[in-house]
């Protein structure tokens, strides 16, 4: 079952969401020694990223014991203004302290085919070194995900190829809307996530989120909806603005005074 929380402004909102990643961050550090987590693109993180380089939040984060890996790219370059890796980079690792082996890229500037491959190796390997063994399973202890206007989470559009599939960690595909090419992890990797979150802020956002929560399951339609961790903890952290067509928003409204 997942959680709602609803938050008055995306700023409360972005706070609520630094919180959580310091406190699984910290978890897990203190039982396993490390923490893992992929970060997502667009302009929501943002905020996100921006708070935990801020002193009252890094000063409780061991960056040495984080690894970043990331959600989806886009087919372009790591500097290019388009890249989710430049985006994470600008707003997050270029002001903390993290080993440059603890952030794991997707190579958007190779052929998109072959990005999936490495990246499905990379993660492969990471969680068989880590696990002392031969994996089929890779569990980060957290995801971090947005939602589009349209639906999507990731680089997860509608279209069975994406939300149906159940044996690759990561895939490549041609968003025919788009006309552009992404690389993806994909649901069977998501849902073996530990912790997933969703944070969704923006008025133009409510109409498709009321679909995706509240409306009939139709994952191929809406990819959000195909996000169903296995045995982990879902979470949608909203702000008050996307959350204005649901009818849990009365009951569920978290108060903050920073917002």
């Amino acid at each position: 079952m997942a959680r709602i929380k609803i938050y008055p402004t995306a700023h409360s909102l972005a706070r609520a969401a630094a919180d959580r990643f310091t406190s699984l961050a910290r978890e897990a550090i203190a039982s396993r020694g490390q923490f893992t987590v992929a970060l997502g693109g667009g302009s929501t993180p943002r905020r996100l990223h921006q708070l935990l380089t801020r002193d009252e939040f890094a000063s409780n984060l061991d960056w040495t014991c984080i690894h970043i890996f990331f959600g989806d790219e886009r087919h372009v370059p790591p500097d290019h203004p388009e890249s989710n890796y430049r985006m994470v980079q600008e707003t997050l690792l270029d002001h903390i302290s993290i080993p440059g082996e603890n952030v794991h890229r997707i190579q958007g500037e190779i052929k998109p085919e072959q990005a999936a491959i490495e990246y499905e190796q990379t993660l492969v390997s990471f969680f068989a070194s880590n696990q002392g063994s031969e994996i089929s399973s890779v569990t980060l202890d957290l995801i971090l995900l947005g939602m589009g206007t349209d639906g999507h989470t990731a680089s997860l559009f509608a279209g069975r190829s994406t939300t149906q599939e159940r044996s690759c960690f990561v895939i490549s595909h041609f968003v025919d809307k788009l006309q552009s090419w992404r690389v993806t992890l994909t649901p069977f990797t998501i849902n073996g996530a530990s912790h997933v979150i969703f944070i969704v802020s923006g008025k133009e956002k409510a109409q498709k989120l009321k679909q995706v929560l509240e409306g009939p399951y139709n994952p191929d339609a809406l990819p959000s909806q195909s996000i169903k961790p296995n045995r982990g903890s879902l979470m949608w952290l909203l702000d008050a603005e996307a959350a204005s067509r649901l009818s849990v928003k009365k009951n569920n409204l978290q108060h903050h005074n920073n917002g």
